[in-house]
């Protein structure tokens, strides 16, 4: 038996994927309401959210229009020619899943190998956060900061290369999509809050307690992409 090529397409390509070829071949003619994320997430047999990834990576092929407080409809205009298969970047609950079990291992560790000097630096950069949204101003930049010297503080320099790395992917086309219409950007009073408690369990030299507060804020973060829970 030959060997087969592995299928190394994310899920929600492949969702993409699939009900792209059925707007190709006409079964979803232009102008037509595609099934609701609930009807879709059952017959394809995969979650609510992977079905959202995949509605906005068709969006960004230009097969499908989101009309808001209406549906998700077939473009007027159907290609008829092939496309590439629809990659838009990681989906963005893997890349937050991941964060969530590297980044709450990395704050416990963290909580015991950070020195003084890191404990201060991170501790302005919390601050810097909160001028920084007082002002108007944008504080992505110095959130990555933030998890990126609490990965410095373990001493492993390999770790904080892999926080920027799950960062970038957080600029991929079908994350930022997501991001705006789940509105990530206002989640800054939960993020504050997190901040704050990973910040207090590293200082107070608790691993639990660092890593539980990491796991906490990830998951707040995965639950408002996912659709799963309010911005609590």
């Amino acid at each position: 038996m030959p060997f087969q090529p592995i299928d190394s397409q994310r899920l929600y390509q492949r969702v993409a994927d699939q009900i792209g070829d059925m707007i190709r071949g006409g079964e979803f003619p232009p102008g037509h309401r595609l099934p609701p994320e609930r009807d879709l997430s059952k017959s394809l047999g995969v979650s609510r959210p992977v079905v959202r990834e995949a509605m906005i990576a068709l969006e960004i092929a230009g097969l499908v229009e989101v009309r808001t407080g209406s549906g998700t409809y077939v473009r007027a205009t159907r290609p008829t020619a092939p496309i590439a298969p629809i990659d838009v970047g990681h989906s963005p609950s893997d890349v937050i899943s991941a964060r969530l079990m590297i980044e709450g291992e990395i704050a416990r560790i963290a909580a015991t190998t950070a020195s003084e000097r890191d404990l201060a630096e991170l501790a302005d950069l919390v601050e810097l956060m909160t001028r920084e949204h007082e002002d108007g101003v944008p504080g992505e930049d110095t959130d990555l900061r933030f998890h990126m010297g609490i990965a410095a503080a373990t001493g492993n320099a390999v770790l904080p290369t892999v926080i920027e790395r799950l960062w970038q992917d957080q600029h991929a086309p079908v994350f930022e999509i997501l991001s705006e219409r789940v509105q990530l950007p206002e989640n800054w009073e939960p993020t504050r809050r997190y901040h704050a408690a990973i910040l207090e369990a590293l200082q107070n030299r608790d691993p639990d307690g660092a890593a539980a507060a990491m796991r906490a804020h990830l998951a707040q973060v995965l639950a408002v992409l996912t659709g799963d829970g309010p911005m609590v």
